[in-house]
């Protein structure tokens, strides 16, 4: 057996100013004046970061973000950063430090990290607040990273592993939440579709606002839904997709969804919800931000 050793990552400066909040500009300046990281070149001369560069920018953005003048972290070395990061975590809730200290958790596989984030995070705000405002922002972040190429699936399994176990446990606590009469979701990826925490954080939304859930997951193929439909009583659809379409391949599914189902209402999800702005049929929406949808999912319980 043979194998190959894994291409370097490498991100542009347009890549780093989406992951890390800080614009460009401010990059390139700092990287001038404080040598704070160092791009490469590729052979045709186009400037590129690594993994270092990224993890370096985060801890920068945490930091300054909470005081501290870049002329002064510029000093300090891995270890009183690394130090002073915890600290800042540990007395303070800041979303954005969690997102980032968790983005470079995954980069570094570094289970111990991402566990120790996610638990203050739960102690300080609960386990809702950190689902909205860590968990779900930092699954868009990692929607970014496995578009521009730039995350391995070993990492994305990682990490996604560690937060299921959590989901899992919290929707599992939602149970007996719904009545009998309740309105029931049908919650499920389309076929060849695998990104499965997003539908996860919406299944504990619908949950904890007091209706039923049919969980179907991961590639479902189509006709499965008409045969679910058919044995079960469901009143909404709700998919995510992440994985690469086509805008006319994407238009074709959702418009098949909205035809085939006529008489539900469909929520949509996912990365590419983002990428391709095609008018949407009468019964079909997005989902939004999820303490958007929970507001809504309670004020549908509230009609009844």
């Amino acid at each position: 057996m043979f194998y190959t050793s894994k291409p370097m990552i490498q991100y542009s400066i347009k890549d780093l100013e989406q992951l890390t909040g800080i614009k460009a500009h401010t990059i390139r300046i700092w990287e001038k004046r404080y040598q704070l990281i160092e791009p490469e070149r590729t052979s045709t001369n186009i400037r590129y970061y690594s993994d270092n560069d990224l993890k370096r920018l985060l801890n920068v953005s945490i930091l300054n973000r909470n005081g501290l003048k870049i002329s002064n972290i510029v000093t300090m070395n891995n270890d009183e950063i690394n130090e002073r990061i915890m600290d800042i975590s540990e007395t303070s809730h800041d979303s954005d430090n969690h997102i980032e200290q968790m983005i470079i958790a995954m980069i570094e596989l570094d289970e111990q990290r991402f566990e120790r984030v996610l638990s203050t995070s739960v102690i300080k705000i609960g386990f809702d607040d950190t689902v909205t405002r860590v968990l779900y922002p930092f699954f868009e972040k990692i929607g970014i990273l496995w578009q521009i190429g730039t995350i391995y699936p070993a990492q994305e399994h990682f990490v996604s592993n560690l937060i299921r176990q959590k989901l899992i446990i919290a929707i599992d606590g939602q149970s007996g939440n719904s009545k009998p009469d309740s309105k029931s979701f049908l919650i499920f990826l389309p076929s060849n579709e695998w990104h499965e925490l997003g539908i996860l954080f919406y299944s504990y939304l619908v949950k904890k606002a007091g209706m039923k859930v049919i969980y179907l997951g991961q590639s479902v193929p189509f006709e499965d839904l008409q045969e679910v439909t058919q044995k079960q009583k469901v009143d909404f659809l709700f998919t995510s997709i992440t994985t690469p379409l086509t805008a006319k391949k994407y238009s074709e599914y959702i418009h098949q969804l909205s035809a085939s189902f006529a008489d539900k209402v469909i929520y949509l999800s996912g990365y590419q919800t983002h990428e391709h702005k095609i008018e949407l049929p009468a019964n079909v929406k997005m989902a939004g931000l999820p303490n958007d949808f929970l507001a809504e999912m309670k004020s549908i319980v509230s009609e009844k």
